[in-house]
């Protein structure tokens, strides 16, 4: 590739971030967004990230499960036994954000370096919700770790919550056949932190429950006033 395209090509690249609740449609939104910037030639990255779910992580929870060392996956009792022990909670948390650190800050920046629009399904602040409904009493949001991990990852072009009621979110996930679905108390935390963290100015938000196409006009109407 040419200098000039090679240039013209980063400065189209964009990061951009959907969150929400399950249900909310980011799947959906992510999707057609995809699509559409396929047609035109962009080259894209997919990434689905979650606290404790990124791929080294899982892959050493795999290894440790072959081995019986940790709970299955899933809700269990003895999953719950495991995390309420202080050690092992600062452990999971330590390496969880170690792995986030090199998903977000080095992953993440070599794609946008190299030219590539990343699209995420969940981000940043959605593990910090996750960590505050999960261990609230490691207030992992004043570790110096934590510090590091929102210093090294980068700020999304766009950001999109999608709000919808916990109700709403619990009928669309038994549709799809969600394996471990939020209960109703959860998602209901959730959605308050959701709405807190928006005061902040982190994301656009938008309505949920409106027609899926008028929720994707809303969105290409934010990415379209960033050329």
């Amino acid at each position: 590739m040419e200098l000039g395209g090679w240039v013209k090509k980063l400065a189209d690249n964009k990061l951009v971030v959907f969150s929400g609740l399950d249900g909310a449609g980011k799947t959906t939104q992510i999707q057609g967004l995809m699509d559409e910037w396929r047609a035109t030639g962009r080259s894209l990255v997919y990434l689905w990230t979650r606290g404790g779910y990124t791929p080294l992580f899982t892959l050493l929870k795999k290894i440790l499960r072959m081995g019986r060392m940790v709970p299955p996956a899933g809700p269990s009792q003895a999953r719950s036994q495991s995390i309420s022990r202080p050690v092992v909670r600062k452990v999971w948390l330590t390496v969880s954000i170690l792995d986030l650190i090199l998903v977000y800050g080095l992953l993440v920046r070599w794609w946008l370096m190299t030219g590539k629009s990343v699209v995420c399904d969940r981000y940043l602040w959605d593990t910090l919700i996750d960590f505050q409904l999960n261990f609230p009493q490691e207030k992992v949001e004043r570790w110096v770790l934590w510090r590091l991990l929102t210093w090294v990852t980068p700020v999304p072009d766009a950001a999109f919550l999608l709000l919808i009621p916990v109700e709403e979110s619990l009928l669309r996930s038994q549709l799809k056949g969600e394996p471990f679905p939020d209960t109703p108390e959860v998602l209901s935390e959730r959605l308050t932190a959701y709405r807190s963290q928006a005061e902040q100015g982190r994301w656009r938000v938008i309505d949920g429950l409106l027609p899926r196409d008028e929720v994707a006009a809303s969105i290409q109407n934010t990415l379209g006033a960033l050329r």
